[in-house]
């Protein structure tokens, strides 16, 4: 994964671009109507049950936005949520808080989606050993803020993006003329460019695995679209000689028997690309 300072400038990205897009040369709804020096309190209020993400991010755009914004936290990130619950309070300018309004709702909704299917999927794999992870399949733009809603929701990181990891799916092992070519083209990459990134081999059937297997240096085999028996016999196969992870269609359903049959890991884009939005508002109190 990325770095901590890596991480936090994505997050800073993210949200000068979002009030960019969003505020332009100014709220004009709000310069009309409000005072300059008017100020005000809200509370974030929950609509729906769950668990609830984006807190701290909510601070983050707060003080971006106006750093004389004070906010009281009731309820942090990764706690479960119920309809009528008061995540926060947020007081002073009520232009300030106007012009946050949209980008921390926006954000916590979609964040607390995400938090909350992973959970689902967390739950499913208690006591297999077998960790959750996202993908790369995240909303351009904002994959920083989805990974981490996966993490809040109890699931791990997978890769962050292209340059963090080697991945060698089918069509770079086609492109490369082979499994093994791959493989010996990556090393020598990698040796030639002074990087140090662990490299992860797709496999589409039992055979290759067992080319995947005769390369030192793979760090995870990636069991992809493989029945329940035959992710067991990839499993037999690669033994202790590196990590293994199932992916392709894995859902709430079919996730305990993947992870039952013994792989250490595996990955849904379901958690970042098919949730439904928590329902979150942002309330005026007097």
């Amino acid at each position: 994964m990325i770095s901590e300072a890596q991480f936090n400038n994505e997050i800073d990205l993210i949200i000068a671009n979002a009030i960019r897009e969003d505020v332009g040369d100014g709220d004009h709804s709000s310069l009309a109507c409000i005072p300059l020096t008017a100020k005000g309190k809200a509370k974030l209020l929950v609509k729906d049950n769950g668990i609830i993400a984006g807190v701290e991010f909510a601070k983050l755009i707060f003080k971006h936005v106006d750093k004389n914004l004070k906010v009281q936290t009731f309820i942090n990130d990764g706690r479960n949520v119920k309809k009528g619950d008061i995540v926060f309070y947020v007081e002073g300018s009520s232009q300030s808080i106007l012009k946050a309004e949209r980008l921390v709702l926006n954000s916590m909704q979609r964040m607390s989606a995400i938090a909350t299917k992973t959970k689902q999927f967390v739950d499913l794999l208690e006591g297999t050993g077998t960790k959750i992870l996202d993908t790369r399949k995240t909303t351009p733009g904002i994959r920083a803020l989805e990974k981490w809603a996966v993490k809040i929701g109890g699931g791990e990181n997978h890769r962050f993006a292209l340059y963090d990891m080697i991945m060698l799916k089918d069509n770079h092992i086609d492109f490369a003329g082979g499994i093994t070519k791959a493989i010996e083209k990556t090393k020598q990459y990698l040796q030639d460019t002074g990087r140090d990134l662990k490299i992860i081999v797709e496999a589409r059937n039992l055979d290759e695995i067992k080319e995947i297997l005769q390369s030192d240096g793979v760090y995870r085999i990636l069991i992809d679209n493989f029945n329940f028996e035959d992710t067991k016999k990839a499993v037999k196969l690669i033994g202790d000689k590196c990590l293994t992870e199932s992916s392709g269609g894995i859902n709430e359903k079919t996730v305990r028997q993947y992870a039952l049959c013994g792989v250490n890991y595996i990955s849904s884009g379901a958690l970042t690309h098919s949730v439904y939005n928590m329902d979150l508002s942002l309330k005026a109190v007097d």
